[in-house]
């Protein structure tokens, strides 16, 4: 159900992982400091260029590309 005060809001459990970034209330806001932390890391061992300009949502769309390229933050199935 959506919610009329809030037409982000849903009753159903959403999590970032499962959101788009591109949904993201905040996604054009600049990337924060655990993201930029973690796609450094990401990209030194992709071997990668770091950009360190990115909003919060292309961050997460870049470390989870990073992620599929590393192996980093493969979840166990």
């Amino acid at each position: 159900m959506i919610h009329p005060e809030n037409p982000k809001k849903t009753d159903e459990p959403v999590g970032n992982l499962q959101k788009d970034p591109d949904d993201w209330v905040t996604g054009d806001e600049p990337m924060t400091a655990a993201q930029a932390s973690y796609l450094k890391t990401l990209t030194e061992e992709a071997g990668e260029p770091f950009e360190p300009n990115l909003t919060k949502a292309e961050a997460s769309k870049r470390i989870d590309a990073l992620q599929q390229q590393t192996g980093r933050g493969a979840r166990a199935s």
